[in-house]
């Protein structure tokens, strides 16, 4: 009797979850955004959220959660419900980087569930519009007449900027003085203002400021150069190889979320993906969209798992604690 009704109950949970998992969404859905408004999350969010309310038939209402380099965000969509109503728009430093520095009390790797690949982008080396050196071997020299002098931002210990800025110190036998803000928005408005000298910002964050002449730019941390800003040489052709570090956004979903409702998500993002608008618009931002054999569940955890085996040496290496 004992075993009957242990299986009755097993049976009706299978059959309930399948119904919620049918009915869903039926209310809204939190998106938590790594990082304060006005960031490269922001923009990725805003331009999904709307073509996906069109798939899913409920609104996603983005949830800006800075601080501690994204683990507070990525700790909040771990605590949450495994309903589908909570998800995680997470980037390179909250998944990746973040949980190498910071004494977290998730396994990153375990305690989310992968939905989908969005986009990818890359960083580059940028300063501020008045900064004397006008490529890498002025920067160089400037920087080895000056030790120390130049300030250098980052959005938090072991961060893409962070590590980023390490590989150039170690490359180039420079040094210089970072400064940790906690997000890339506040960073990039203090770069524009010329109250810091130097960042390796996501350049789809950054592109317009260079556009308009704020800033200038120094190098791109990638294997070519990029289309939108043509005149911007790679690193490699600056005579400093490139960390090459994909700068990816995906969506995560808390643990245990049952596997209908993350197919679901899954296909709302490839839809979103797939418009003709949405990929133009992120296009433009300077995001590389994920192609379609990336935007699986598979994909996206194996991938954070070859970058998380891949750079948390680096990371530790480089001495990174929390600010």
């Amino acid at each position: 009797m004992t075993t009957f009704v242990l299986y009755l109950a097993l049976v009706l949970a299978a059959l309930t979850g399948s119904a919620a998992a049918q009915n869903y969404p039926s209310r809204p859905i939190t998106l938590i955004i790594p990082g304060p408004p006005g960031g490269p999350g922001d923009m990725v969010g805003r331009v999904l959220i709307e073509r996906m309310k069109a798939s899913l038939g409920q609104p996603l209402v983005m949830e800006n959660v800075a601080g501690a380099n994204g683990t507070l965000a990525t700790a909040r969509a771990v605590r949450a419900a495994p309903d589908g109503y909570t998800l995680l728009l997470g980037n390179w430093n909250s998944q990746v980087g973040a949980s190498a520095v910071y004494p977290v009390t998730y396994d990153v790797l375990a305690d989310l569930e992968p939905i989908a690949m969005a986009t990818f982008s890359r960083l580059w080396l940028v300063g501020r519009a008045a900064f004397p050196p006008n490529n890498v071997a002025e920067l160089i020299a400037w920087m080895k007449a000056n030790p120390g002098k130049a300030s250098v931002a980052t959005v938090g210990q072991g961060s893409a900027s962070h590590i980023c800025g390490v590989y150039f110190q170690n490359a180039t036998g420079t040094q210089f003085q970072f400064v940790f803000y906690r997000g890339g928005a506040p960073a990039y408005q203090d770069l524009v203002a010329g109250h810091i000298d130097l960042m390796c910002a996501e350049r789809s964050a950054t592109v317009e400021h260079l556009r308009a002449g704020k800033i200038k730019a120094f190098g791109l941390l990638a294997e070519k150069r990029w289309a939108a800003a043509p005149e911007v040489p790679t690193m490699e052709e600056s005579g400093v190889p490139g960390a090459h570090i994909p700068w990816l956004q995906g969506f995560w979903a808390p643990k245990g979320t049952p596997r209908d409702i993350i197919a679901k998500l899954n296909a709302a993002v490839a839809e979103a993906l797939a418009d003709p608008a949405v990929h133009q618009r992120l296009t433009d931002f300077g995001l590389d969209v994920a192609p379609d054999n990336e935007r699986t569940p598979e994909a996206l955890r194996a991938f954070q798992a070859a970058e998380t085996e891949k750079w948390w040496p680096v990371i530790k290496a480089a001495g990174a604690r929390p600010e």
